[in-house]
């Protein structure tokens, strides 16, 4: 089975289910057997006590209402999609983290590291500052809450989990690299959380997928589960060079990825 949970919609200004058929239409001809719409949770007014900074509250735009009616819309027009939502994971404020999602009838959460206190890592207008940074605390940094993510057992699966390789800036050190790859695996297994095998990286400056090849390795050698993911932001994202993403996974050893309904996770053979 190939999968794809993380998928954007609002962005574009479309919840509607007229938009989520492209998606959904999308999914078919790549042979994605499970298809999930995870929006971003800064997007919505009920997350600002989690996040709350001026680039998002600039796009705080949407109540969480109408992001349940379009899954309520999609059930009545037989569109077989999953409720999910990626969460900014922000060290001290599990109980803010808590609480939202409890509140939802989420099929899948995921947990993204976008920001290191106001920076945002993966946001080009603030690139410039991997340039004023020790790189190598700024890796210490982003794993440090790469592990507090795994150990809140808060989510089911973590998003692009070395999106601080996104501009291309990384340790030469593959020990000191391996040491953080160590880290976060052991945290990722002691929860069960599970990783995505993202392709958004083949569309980043960095060019690679996420994560790196020595990074999978050690969560296989720990036994953490993946899912595979192109973290759409528009139609003809979904699905982008799973082929090589299938392969990559193959490569490590991985012979299954995994689903989500209603919280619970579901393996199924790697195709």
């Amino acid at each position: 089975m190939r999968t794809d949970y993380h998928v954007h919609m609002a962005e574009t200004g479309q919840l509607s289910t007229e938009y989520l058929k492209e998606y959904v239409q999308k999914a078919k001809q790549e042979g994605i057997g499970d298809l999930g719409i995870s929006e971003h949770a800064y997007f919505f007014q009920e997350t600002r006590p989690i996040l709350s900074n001026p680039w998002v509250e600039n796009r705080r735009t949407l109540d969480f209402s109408e992001y349940q009616a379009l899954f309520d819309e999609a059930e009545k027009e037989n569109l077989n999609v999953k409720m999910g939502i990626e969460m900014d994971y922000m060290p001290g404020k599990e109980k803010e983290m808590e609480t939202f999602i409890k509140e939802q009838p989420f099929d899948y959460v995921i947990g993204s590291i976008h920001w290191i206190d106001e920076w945002g890592i993966d946001l080009a207008i603030y690139r410039e500052e991997y340039e004023k940074r020790d790189i190598y605390e700024v890796y210490e940094q982003y794993f440090d809450r790469v592990v507090t993510l795994a150990e809140s057992g808060l989510f089911d699966f973590v998003g692009h989990i070395d999106v601080i390789k996104v501009f291309g800036y990384e340790p030469e050190d593959k020990e000191f690299l391996q040491r953080q790859y160590e880290r976060a695996a052991k945290a990722l297994a002691k929860t069960g959380t599970l990783i995505e095998i993202s392709t958004a990286g083949l569309r980043k400056p960095t060019g690679k997928i996420y994560p790196e090849p020595d990074f999978l390795k050690t969560c296989k050698e720990y036994g953490v589960g993946i899912t595979l993911c192109s973290d759409a932001h528009k139609p003809e994202h979904l699905g982008y060079r799973y082929d090589e993403a299938v392969e990559f996974a193959k490569s490590i050893g991985y012979d299954e990825v995994h689903t989500f309904t209603k919280r619970k996770k579901e393996a199924h053979p790697l195709t």
